[in-house]
């Protein structure tokens, strides 16, 4: 199993709309795909009799402030481990919808993922059992991880500037 039979598989399963993106990053296949398609593409991925990606290794936001309608993202990092292959699915979504679905009800280690990805970065998985805060304090009204904010509190003093090459 090649990552280019992955691939030309799940084109000619979902077709080049729903699979774009293609490429390989240190012997890591990645594609893209949008919202509608990410649950029927994992579904159909996890239940393969040969590729079998049955293990989501991870889950995580991204936020690309300067990409105008796709600021937002999700990556999933699949892993096949009866065959010891990997995958990476992205997909992207804008800043004012920041909608995805849910995919806690085929992996459910998916929950604490969604939710991390939701508290830093706003993503808003629809169909999640429980939305909420995992590791900011509930009163939080801002999604820290988003690059719209600086990384360094300017209000301090107690940093010698010298010391930081400044």
């Amino acid at each position: 199993m090649t990552n280019e039979q992955i691939a030309q598989d799940l084109v000619a399963q979902f077709g080049e709309e729903r699979i774009f993106g293609i490429v390989e990053n240190y012997g890591l296949l990645n594609v893209t795909t949008t919202t509608d398609a990410i649950v029927p593409i994992l579904h159909y991925l996890y239940q393969h009799p040969i590729f079998k990606f049955q293990f989501l290794t991870d889950l995580g936001g991204i936020h690309f402030p300067e990409a105008k309608g796709q600021e937002l993202g999700v990556i999933y990092h699949l892993h096949s481990l009866e065959n010891n292959v990997r995958l990476v699915i992205k997909l992207y979504v804008p800043i004012e919808a920041p909608i995805v679905p849910t995919i806690t009800g085929l992996y459910a280690a998916a929950n604490w993922m969604e939710r991390e990805a939701f508290d830093f970065y706003g993503l808003i998985f629809a169909g999640h059992p429980n939305l909420t805060r995992i590791l900011n304090v509930d009163e939080m009204d801002y999604h820290p991880m988003r690059k719209e904010y600086p990384l360094e509190d300017a209000t301090r003093e107690d940093k010698i500037d010298e010391l930081f090459g400044r």
